[in-house]
């Protein structure tokens, strides 16, 4: 089966479509899919869910696809970087279903392993709880929440081969492979793409039976959300 694309626009081509659910990895602007991000914008695609840690910030990331209002709902657990995500949200103009960290990944997590639901603590007693079962395990009281299971999902990584499996970079792992691994479709962003079996199996980080789709973006922006410099003086 050809995994690899041309553009991330071919890549995009028949599989996403207006109202569906999407995954999106990175976390704040690390690890993101720049290139999918904006093929998604350019696709027109409107009425969007999208599941994704942030809303990236203002004019980059997702936070492009705000501008463009094609995102109707996000399911998210950190949106603090983007002033126009707050002034939609409070116009009443973009659905916020707010999931705490941890849960959130669990729910992409959960989603890709077949799992339909699980209980946790975090959330007891707070609104994250408002609707949702609640039952007691040894004493304490757990809320069950639902796992994820997006229609399309894209992801970042730093390598493939050709069959799709994958390597992370250090931190740009993040949330990419509970999200990569939870779509029902999933399109990965690489800045390499070898050969199979250039990989030691012990390296890989993701296999490709998660993979359907590879575009290669070889020279990503990655731009950093707030770039700090110490004062040379104080070295």
């Amino acid at each position: 089966m050809k995994k690899i694309y041309p553009s991330a626009k071919a890549a995009l081509d028949g599989i996403v479509r207006d109202g569906q659910l999407l995954a999106v990895g990175g976390f704040g602007l690390c690890g993101i899919p720049e290139a999918l991000i904006d093929a998604l914008r350019d696709s027109g695609v409107k009425n969007l869910t999208v599941i994704s840690n942030n809303a990236g910030v203002d004019g980059f990331g997702l936070g492009k696809l705000l501008d463009t209002r094609q995102i109707r709902k996000m399911i998210s657990s950190y949106v603090g970087e983007n002033k126009e995500f707050e002034r939609q949200y409070l116009a009443g103009e973009l659905e916020l279903e707010f999931t705490p960290q941890g849960t959130l990944a669990e729910k992409l997590r959960a989603g890709g392993a077949g799992i339909p639901a699980f209980f946790t603590r975090t959330g007891v007693g707070t609104m994250v709880a408002d609707g949702k079962e609640t039952r007691e395990f040894d004493g304490k009281l757990y809320v069950m929440e639902r796992s994820l299971v997006p229609d399309v999902s894209l992801g970042k990584a730093w390598k493939a081969d050709e069959s799709g499996n994958l390597v992370f970079r250090r931190t740009a792992r993040n949330f990419n492979p509970a999200a990569i691994m939870a779509g029902k479709i999933s399109v990965v962003e690489v800045e390499e793409i070898v050969p199979t079996g250039s990989f030691d199996p012990d390296a890989v980080h993701l296999p490709g039976i998660y993979v359907h789709r590879l575009v290669l973006n070889a020279r990503p922006e990655k731009r950093i959300e707030k770039r700090t410099l110490r004062d040379k003086t104080t070295a």
